[in-house]
């Protein structure tokens, strides 16, 4: 078991002043509160630190390794508590961050260039993924926070809503377009959503192109290729698509939303990028 930094403290009294009730005098505590802290100290070292006598306790040689130590110890344990305040207080350090690769071309890069340029010390490290693997890596702590889109309530989660969104089926405005051919990430659960609506809404398309990569569903669906399924704000992300919603097709709503572990909220870094990304995602 590791000391405590007020055993240690406690114990650097005692050895300065060789005197339990003066030791406990000056640190302002009782006795057998002092006592017992020594008692805690000794149990962890394993052996004994003092020699007791009618003037009073004298360091054993265990003593006085630990008393050559001790300082030095508290000194880091102090540096280690400045560090861990400041990362409350302060936008510094290294920040790992996560979402899928389309989300982040139309919510990081304005957010993240502010970000650098305001905080030198600022690092990050970027994630790619589905948005359902990048809320399971906030969960287990394996990424510091992310921007997903719908994501599942968890207890161990903040999820702070940025913005909405729509999937939905879009087709070139202009020139010949393969209306018998879809052009989709199966991957997603918008799509397999719409999918499921498909016949429903009389758009039974049997053909397909599958790719993961929604800027190339975006791009074959410009070209005439075929009928993009893609959320709103990539089909709209580059003004030379010129991409139209097809009339009377399902849609699927969605949430945009920043999500990290309770226990992070009041970092100063995390709300910092929280409001940078909100901001260029909403304009406010």
């Amino acid at each position: 078991m590791i000391p405590s930094a007020s055993d240690l403290t406690y114990f650097i009294e005692i050895a300065s002043t060789g005197n339990l009730s003066r030791a406990a005098e000056r640190l302002g505590v009782s006795q057998p509160s002092l006592t017992l802290a020594l008692q805690r100290l000794e149990h962890s070292i394993g052996t004994g630190l003092f020699l007791r006598s009618k003037k009073g306790v004298s360091l054993t040689p265990a003593g006085k390794i630990l008393l050559l130590k001790a300082k030095v110890l508290l000194q880091e344990w102090e540096s280690i508590q400045s560090k861990a305040v400041a990362s409350h207080q302060e936008v510094h350090g290294t920040y790992s961050l996560g979402c899928h690769a389309s989300v982040a071309l139309y919510s990081l890069p304005e957010a993240i260039s502010e970000a650098v340029r305001t905080y030198p010390e600022l690092e990050l490290q970027l994630s790619h993924d589905l948005s359902r693997k990048i809320a399971e890596a906030v969960i287990s702590v394996r990424l510091d926070m992310g921007v997903v889109v719908n994501p599942v309530r968890h207890p161990d989660l903040v999820i702070r809503k940025v913005c909405d969104d729509e999937v939905t089926f879009w087709q070139a405005a202009q020139g010949p377009v393969a209306k018998d051919v879809l052009i989709c990430d199966t991957d997603l659960l918008q799509t397999q959503e719409l999918l499921k609506k498909l016949k429903k809404s009389g758009l039974d398309i049997q053909r397909r192109i599958l790719s993961s990569n929604l800027e190339v569903v975006a791009e074959m669906t410009a070209a005439g290729c075929g009928i993009g399924i893609l959320p709103g704000r990539v089909a709209q992300r580059n003004p030379h698509h010129k991409l139209t919603k097809v009339k009377a097709a399902p849609v699927f709503k969605d949430e945009i939303c920043v999500i990290y572990r309770v226990e992070n909220k009041s970092l100063k870094a995390i709300q910092v990028l929280t409001n940078l990304i909100e901001k260029a995602l909403t304009g406010a």
